[in-house]
């Protein structure tokens, strides 16, 4: 789908649009199949009753999926193990009619629990009644613009309880008596083949392969599985990688989780398995190295709006500038970006959290190079990232209880030469050109994302 905000109907053309593709003019939507690879710059235009706007597209055909972090949602921090078809629908649904799909998020993941028992003629796993068609869910969520994300894991049952992606029978026969009895261990035969190409004919576009630790065997069989099914299926391992094999992840997967669970709090741990938000988001600096188009290190999905992890939800016990943060952070670590909230009843602060395109656009740069800390001013952690246009992206995180005055005087160490414009991200508005020297203001717990570009 073109990403255009505005008003409908809005019509749509391209100059220069592959051999092998179409645009419908209506929807915004490219469709089709590129015989040869190759990158191609493709002039889009969009127009409504208020006027019109291009923009250049570049597509790029290979063998390298996600060149960009991909944006989506995923159902398990709202719905959890009560995931339904409908569910799902109504979560796509809200992502096109609040207008997230025109600020580029793509995809709609099922999480654990959509898993039936084997059969069908690949003797794949084949969904419960909580899925009556796979097929036509896919459908759905392709006429809409969006992508379709799906759930596995290598082990015989899931974190869920839910059948798995091996067997210690040689028909992968599964009950749920045995899932108590043989959960969160691999079996003696492997069903990843079948897996993938099911996912394939039924439509899927992406998925999350989990389990824990991730070990390279696992990790490779389901890459080439997946390669050879037939059809492009972005692949997320969780949960969670090994810090000593994300070299070799790079080669198979195009992301991996750096982390245990997340959820919405700011530095509180169960002491089990969850974590807070800043104990995870700045913990990120030595991934660093492996993050790159294709390859991306995830953090977890995001915590914001209603979540609940199953039927009941509630609010997000993270502060406004506590969600402000999480945003800008996972931004400029170039993290997948999967909304875990409930789309269909999202409110406006959420909604404009989610929509700031100048946001987005510091973790859709196409260098796709991971912030690291480059300074630590008192309580204030500086986080800067090269973009694409020559610019930096900057962030000044908070870690104190208390709103914080910062003087960071060293602009010139970050690769640019000033004087520099300065532009505040959230705000949208240009503050004041600097030399070398910035003031800014940081909330407790809170942010201030800017830019830096040279005015030489």
């Amino acid at each position: 789908a073109i990403a255009a905000t505005g008003v409908r109907p809005m019509r749509f053309s391209a100059e220069n649009l592959p051999g092998g593709l179409s645009l419908d003019p209506s929807t915004g939507l490219i469709s089709g199949r590129l015989a040869t690879a190759g990158t191609f710059k493709v002039l889009l235009h969009a127009t409504n009753a208020a006027g019109s706007a291009s923009r250049t597209l570049r597509i790029a055909a290979g063998d390298t999926l996600a060149l960009t972090p991909p944006l989506g949602w995923n159902s398990w921090n709202c719905w959890g193990p009560s995931v339904t078809q409908e569910k799902v629908l109504r979560s796509a649904r809200a992502m096109v009619s609040k207008g997230l799909s025109q600020h580029g998020w793509t995809y709609v993941n099922i999480d654990d629990s959509w898993q039936g028992t084997r059969g069908g003629a690949l003797n794949a796993l084949q969904p419960n009644e909580k899925f009556p068609d796979m097929a036509e869910l896919c459908s759905e969520l392709h006429g809409m613009g969006l992508k379709a994300g799906i759930y596995s894991t290598p082990w015989i049952t899931s974190y869920a309880r839910y059948c798995g992606g091996s067997s210690d029978s040689p028909s992968g026969s599964w009950s749920k008596a045995l899932a108590n009895e043989a959960s969160l261990k691999f079996g003696a035969r492997s069903f990843a083949a079948a897996d993938a190409r099911q996912w394939a004919q039924w439509g899927f576009d992406y998925l999350k392969y989990d389990w824990y630790p991730n070990d390279l065997p696992h990790v490779r069989e389901m890459s080439e599985a997946l390669r050879d099914s037939g059809r492009d299926i972005l692949y997320s391992l969780s949960n969670a990688a090994p810090f000593a094999d994300a070299q070799e992840l790079a080669k198979w997967a195009n992301s991996w989780r750096t982390t245990g669970d997340m959820w919405d709090r700011w530095s509180e741990s169960d002491h089990t398995w969850r974590y807070g938000v800043s104990e995870i988001g700045f913990s990120q600096d030595r991934w660093v190295p492996f993050a790159g188009p294709g390859h991306w290190n995830d953090p977890d999905m995001l915590v914001i709006g209603l979540v609940g992890w199953g039927p009941s939800l509630h609010a997000s016990m993270l502060t406004a500038d506590e969600q402000y943060a999480h945003i800008s952070l996972w931004s400029l670590l170039s993290a997948p970006l999967l909304i875990g909230c409930d789309i269909e009843h999202m409110d406006d602060f959420t909604l404009n959290l989610l929509t700031n395109d100048e946001v987005l656009a510091v973790d859709q740069d196409a260098l796709g190079i991971q912030a690291q800390r480059v300074a630590t001013v008192g309580a204030i952690d500086v986080y800067a990232k090269p973009l694409e246009d020559g610019s930096r992206a900057v962030g000044f995180f908070n870690r104190s209880d208390l709103p914080e005055t910062v003087a960071f005087n060293k602009l010139q160490a970050l690769g640019l030469k000033g004087p520099f414009h300065v532009r505040d991200l959230w705000r949208q508005r240009a503050l004041p050109d600097a030399t070398d020297t910035l003031t800014l203001q940081v909330p407790a717990h809170g942010v201030m994302l800017i830019t830096l570009t040279s005015a030489r």
